[in-house]
């Protein structure tokens, strides 16, 4: 089957490291993550909120940008705060190669 005049962009294969973390916060809130390493993104990570099927590219800039984590993942203050604490050992430093 032939695909339409699409205008590809990109498309590329890469190997990438997924890492699957369930954990409950203080406040009794359940998260459950796939957080993917790849070598896209400028070094950010690829994370997905399982239960919700919401994923967002999140980097160290990203965790700092007040109200990111509560768009993203549409959460409360509250959660965002717990996410954010766990995710500061997650989340390295961006790496502009390009």
């Amino acid at each position: 089957m032939l695909l339409p005049d699409y205008d590809f962009m990109s498309d590329t294969t890469e190997d990438t490291s997924t890492r699957f973390v369930t954990f409950i916060t203080p406040n009794l809130k359940r998260f459950d993550l796939a957080i993917m390493t790849t070598n896209r993104f400028y070094g950010k990570k690829l994370i997905t909120d399982l239960q919700s099927g919401r994923t967002a590219i999140v980097g160290q800039d990203d965790l700092d940008e007040e109200g990111y984590l509560e768009f993203a993942y549409k959460l409360t203050e509250e959660e965002a705060a717990d996410l954010r604490q766990f995710l500061e050992f997650v989340v390295g430093t961006v790496n502009f190669t390009d």
